[in-house]
């Protein structure tokens, strides 16, 4: 899925994008560096479900609310392996919950791997980070 990897002792704060006055729409830059993966200490992707604390949906992305003007806050696995989407081989887009430029991680797992099995959630949006995050409960590290 991937080729190896040195592990970060924490994921890192994306790099600064001025997403808005971007020429070409796309992903940001990476929140981390190719080559390299971290772990996920908080709750990342779906389920979001409402709360009446206003604070980020999930790590590295703002607050968020639905229709009603509800806060919504993530409740989905800790521990996934974060890593540079560009690090990724033979991972399919699937189901993406989409914005303009790209997938959110609103919906959950949306990278299907060769075998059919969902293993991973893509965020490339323009306006979010750009982090790939493997399934902690569907992806392990093979040491060579």
């Amino acid at each position: 899925m991937t080729e190896p990897l040195t592990r970060l002792p924490a994921v890192p704060e994306p790099p600064f994008f001025a997403w808005w006055d971007a020429d070409e729409p796309g992903p940001s830059p990476a929140t981390v560096p190719s080559g390299r993966f971290a772990i996920e200490t908080e709750p990342y992707g779906a389920p979001v479900v409402a709360t009446d604390v206003p604070g980020p949906a999930m790590p590295r992305r703002g607050a968020k609310a639905d229709v009603h003007g509800q806060w919504l806050v993530s409740q989905g696995p800790r521990g996934n392996i974060v890593i540079n989407p560009d690090d990724a081989r033979g991972l399919t887009l699937q189901h993406a919950s989409s914005a303009c430029c790209g997938a959110t991680p609103d919906g959950g797992m949306n990278q299907l791997c060769a075998c059919g099995t969902l293993v991973a959630t893509l965020c490339s949006d323009c306006c979010l980070p750009y982090e790939l995050h493997l399934s902690a409960d569907h992806v392990r590290a093979v040491h060579p």
